[in-house]
């Protein structure tokens, strides 16, 4: 399998988005949310989350990478960057089951990386809910080390 990542295009949006609903099934904010109260604003947490990379697409779409498999898009890594504070971040990474397990993520990662080093940036950051198993291996083997926990809360306003 030929794997190749490149800069996101605008027509991979809804590639991407479909990604984005399969790939966090179990492990977002967003369906954590909707099992515990349902539904907010007649939107269920697919759309909520899938909406998260239209809105990574607004921030900075040149810090999108999609990973191609064979000419398909097999998965995308999110990035922005905060150059006051020499921080890149990752809010999003994802990759189609059918791809899982062929170190397409690892890459995506490994890209991510390449791409802060080469805006300066002096420190990544990227974080996972402890319900993720596949993150929370993936992310220490990539160098990155766990600092914290944090809880969130939530509660409705109706």
């Amino acid at each position: 399998m030929q794997v190749t990542i490149r800069l996101y295009r605008e027509s991979d949006l809804d590639r991407l988005k479909e990604i984005t609903v399969e790939g966090f099934e179990g492990v977002s904010m967003d369906r954590n949310i909707e099992q515990r109260h349902g539904q907010v604003a007649g939107r269920d947490w697919k759309w909520r989350k899938a909406r998260h990379i239209e809105l990574d697409a607004r921030r900075d779409p040149k810090g999108i990478f999609v990973a191609e498999a064979d000419g398909a898009a097999a998965g995308y890594i999110t990035t922005w960057m905060d150059a006051e504070t020499g921080t890149g971040f990752i809010p999003n990474l994802a990759v189609d089951s059918r791809f899982r397990g062929e170190g397409i993520g690892r890459r995506l990662i490994e890209h991510a990386l390449d791409h802060f080093r080469a805006s300066s940036m002096k420190y990544a950051r990227i974080e996972t809910l402890d319900q993720n198993p596949v993150g929370q291996k993936l992310y220490p083997s990539c160098g990155f080390e766990e600092i914290a926990r944090q809880i969130h809360y939530g509660m409705p306003l109706e």
